[in-house]
């Protein structure tokens, strides 16, 4: 876990196995919370197996889902900057098994090892500028190239190699596509049921297999398919 964890960055191994020992582990099963928007920040969690889906509520009531996270990644990194509520909710979707700190310890921790404090940073950083980058897609791009772009984080962080393809390796429906990307069930149907039809990718049981994916590119990217020459 801490080869592949943004937290223990940079840290010796003697750094990390502290840091480690000074937390707790927890299970979690799947359709539990680690915690509810708006409940007050006072644990961090950082994930050694499992998948989380991060979902925000709008003012209308509107379910968003913000991102999936599994091994190595943190939740609730706001309570070492604030004493703010958790800004989403955080629900296991595969079996979950953690690491957890309360807030009082978490400081003592990155007091004693300042490195800990900027890693903590860094992942506040990172994930404010992904919520940068969603905005600026909603705000200017198509919805077929929202949903290209996602799939492609999705690969990036799920992707799987298999005999057909890059298969998203976890339960993806396409109601969860309309929440990630700012659209509705009716056009990702749509845009799926297209990709299908040119051999892009091939969808079965809420699973999505990327057969083209150089193409998928080209779509996130607004670019148009380019046929090769005849010799």
């Amino acid at each position: 876990m801490t080869d592949r964890c943004a937290l223990l960055a940079h840290l010796t191994p003697v750094e990390q196995q502290a840091v480690v020992e000074n937390g707790r582990w927890r299970q979690l099963n799947i359709g539990e919370f680690f915690f509810h928007q708006g409940e007050p920040a006072n644990l961090m969690y950082l994930i050694a197996r499992g998948r989380v889906k991060l979902t925000q509520l709008t003012p209308d009531g509107t379910q968003v889902i913000l991102n999936y996270f599994g091994p190595g990644e943190g939740l609730g990194i706001i309570i070492a900057l604030s004493h703010m509520a958790y800004p989403l909710s955080a629900e296991v979707i595969e079996l979950c098994t953690c690491l957890y700190w309360d807030q009082e310890t978490m400081h003592q921790l990155m007091l004693q090892y300042p490195q800990l404090a900027l890693n903590g940073l860094d992942m506040v950083a990172r994930r404010f500028a992904q919520l940068q980058e969603r905005y600026q897609e909603l705000a200017t791009q198509r919805v077929e190239q929202r949903v290209a772009r996602t799939v492609l984080r999705l690969v990036t962080q799920f992707g799987k190699q298999v005999d057909n393809g890059i298969l998203i390796d976890m339960a993806l429906t396409r109601e969860d596509l309309a929440q990630m990307t700012g659209t509705n069930l009716y056009n990702v149907s749509r845009i799926l049921s297209k990709w299908e039809q040119q051999s892009l990718i091939f969808s079965e049981r809420k699973r999505i297999v990327l057969c083209q994916p150089h193409k998928i590119v080209l779509v996130a990217e607004d670019l148009p398919f380019v046929k090769p020459a005849l010799p």
